[in-house]
């Protein structure tokens, strides 16, 4: 971006004559021997660069002690949701660690 010399303003490009050329749209000012800033870039990627390799199951929620309705363990990962209208309770949902059975719990 480029300011005019002599008012400041800043300076537009403009085809004239097969070149382009800087002009100030407010005092008129002209500048003839702009060249435009070209930019180039390659990039080179290998096939897999995107691809994430996940090798074991990690859990990032939250555990608590609770015995599970399908298989007895005591303890459990949770999360709470709200599933239902906001002027009731959210809906607690849980997940045994031994079974993976989940279940809701309601507030």
């Amino acid at each position: 971006m480029d300011f005019c010399d002599k008012c400041g303003t800043v300076m537009v490009a403009k085809k004239e004559k097969d070149k382009t050329i800087l002009i100030c749209r407010k005092c008129g000012h002209k500048v003839k021997n702009y060249k435009p800033l070209e930019i180039e870039e390659s990039l080179k990627k290998a096939p897999l660069d995107d691809v994430v390799i996940v090798e074991k199951k990690q859990e990032t929620l939250p555990k608590t002690k609770v015995d599970c309705p399908k298989c007895n363990n005591k303890e459990a990962l949770w999360w709470i949701q709200q599933t239902r209208s906001i002027d009731e309770a959210p809906t607690l949902f849980l997940r045994c660690t031994k079974c993976s059975h989940s279940w809701r719990e309601y507030g």
